[in-house]
């Protein structure tokens, strides 16, 4: 598929909150998202605004949220990954050992499932992990144990179980398998 791997920008807000309450419309964003549909669409555009310009090339460097363009300007696909530096206090997870980038909030439209936006996406994600200024040790991401479309695709990406498990915020019983890439050596 012909398509550009880039940074948003961060007068995109429009469009970072179109494709976010696309991601939170599909049918397994129950188990890919600590967030909602309802919950997102009411939020106010200030929000969206901060959001984009955070994750934005122009940001503080702390979240970077990379789409998948079509040649006619369509997202097709989104990425984002925190920066999580030693010691850190974190929302989701234990403190990290080491300094990492954790991916999250990914999704690409049901439409181009299985064309390699996907994996366009994620090597992206890792090669500017690797590329940060200070180095990290590994790319982490979690996913809920009911998810085994996402957890196949991290296998075949080359994410292994880091033997991490972790309760899903607000649901009883429900856990999140965290999995990690390590920097190679």
């Amino acid at each position: 598929m012909d398509l550009s791997i880039r940074v948003i920008r961060a007068d995109e807000w429009e469009r970072t909150r179109e494709i976010r309450l696309a991601a939170l419309r599909d049918p397994v964003a129950h188990l890919a998202f600590l967030d909602t549909y309802e919950a997102a669409v009411e939020r106010p555009d200030e929000f969206w605004r901060d959001r984009a310009a955070g994750a934005s090339e122009d940001g503080d460097g702390k979240v970077r949220q990379f789409v998948a363009e079509t040649p006619d300007g369509r997202w097709v696909g989104t990425v984002s990954l925190l920066v999580e530096r030693t010691g850190a206090e974190l929302p989701f997870g234990p403190l990290p050992k080491a300094d990492q980038t954790h991916i999250v909030g990914v999704y690409v439209r049901p439409e181009v499932r299985g064309t390699g936006v996907i994996d366009e996406l994620f090597r992206t994600a890792v090669e500017w992990s690797w590329a940060l200024p200070e180095p990290v040790e590994r790319v982490r991401l979690y996913v809920h144990e009911d998810n085994a479309r996402a957890d196949a695709f991290y296998r075949r990406f080359g994410f292994t179980a880091s033997g991490v498990r972790v309760p899903v915020p607000g649901q009883d019983r429900a856990m999140e398998v965290e999995y990690e890439l390590r920097r190679p050596v």
